[in-house]
């Protein structure tokens, strides 16, 4: 396994530059559920979330491989990789030369697995099954809307999402399922809120004896198009509140979020590069962040 020593100076710039050269991914249009197109580099955000970031090793096998702005993961083994979200399509590209920058083969990912099906997170899925030739692993709502490329009505954003590529093969798990690869096993955490299909993924990332628990929870935030009111949502309430209850109960060592910024992770990052490790490896970080959605919901409710 590479040192993050490795990934050198010279190693990012070439990946920066790249990625900014790459071709777009294929030119299918994304499309609201009402048909309102949009582009990689036109939807709101897009430009940002389009952003490089080289490769960061975060604990042991578990790297970062996504964007600047949308976190893609990557658990590796001798037996074979797991890829925890896909970005935009036009993050493909990055993706995978993060993958190699790193020293894995992407041909080698067996599984990929998603927070939420949202197009900023799910939008490459179909372009990083054709290039890996991995297996999609999903809970029941989530699979459905992976299939399909459109996301469902009871979506608070269904409204305002736009459409992507279908995934081809999608196989559904169940709430508190391991998706296995080798020694690796991650476990499907059920965190619905921001999407009815909201999940949560642990696992152990292990460099000899030295073990931390890893969690990568779903965006929590209580965001809705402008016709869906929580309020009037009970069911969707009360799936909120299971899921925020479970995340701020989990052995939480390192947390990372689909949004980087929303658990301050190149911060923290930052501090540990600097030999300040408390920051990253933090074990109330689920329970803060957990709270910090549960105020907001309160919020939405109010």
């Amino acid at each position: 396994m590479r040192p993050l020593a490795a990934v050198t100076t010279a190693l990012s710039a070439a990946l920066l530059a790249a990625t900014l050269v790459a071709p777009p991914a294929a030119a299918q249009p994304f499309r609201t559920i009402g048909g309102r197109p949009a582009a990689d580099t036109t939807c709101d955000g897009c430009a940002e979330w389009l952003v490089p970031h080289a490769p960061v090793r975060l604990h042991a096998n578990s790297w970062y491989v996504g964007s600047a702005a949308l976190t893609a993961l990557l658990v590796t083994s001798p037996a074979g990789h797991v890829l925890l979200d896909g970005g935009l399509p036009g993050n493909v590209p990055q993706i995978l030369a993060n993958i190699r920058a790193a020293g894995f083969d992407p041909r080698d990912v067996k599984v990929i697995v998603n927070s939420h099906v949202h197009f900023d997170h799910a939008g490459g899925i179909a372009a990083l099954q054709r290039a890996t030739g991995a297996e999609v692993v999903a809970l029941p709502w989530s699979a459905r809307v992976l299939r399909r490329g459109i996301t469902l009505p009871d979506d608070p954003q269904a409204a305002i999402h736009f459409d992507y590529p279908a995934v081809a093969r999608v196989r559904t798990i169940r709430d508190g399922d391991t998706v296995r690869v080798g020694p690796l096993a991650l476990v499907a955490h059920a965190t619905p809120g921001h999407t009815p299909g909201g999940t949560t993924w642990t696992w152990r990332s292990c460099d000899g004896a030295d073990c931390v628990d890893m969690v990568y929870a779903d965006s929590q935030s209580p965001i809705s198009a402008d016709d869906f009111r929580f309020s009037a949502s009970p069911a969707a309430v009360r799936g909120f509140e299971r899921g925020l209850a479970r995340l701020a109960a989990l052995p939480c060592g390192v947390l990372v979020t689909p949004h980087p910024s929303a658990s301050r992770l190149w911060e923290r990052v930052a501090a540990r590069d600097a030999g300040d490790t408390a920051p990253l490896r933090d074990g109330a970080a689920c329970r803060r962040y957990a709270e910090g959605a549960r105020t907001a919901l309160a919020a939405r409710l109010a």
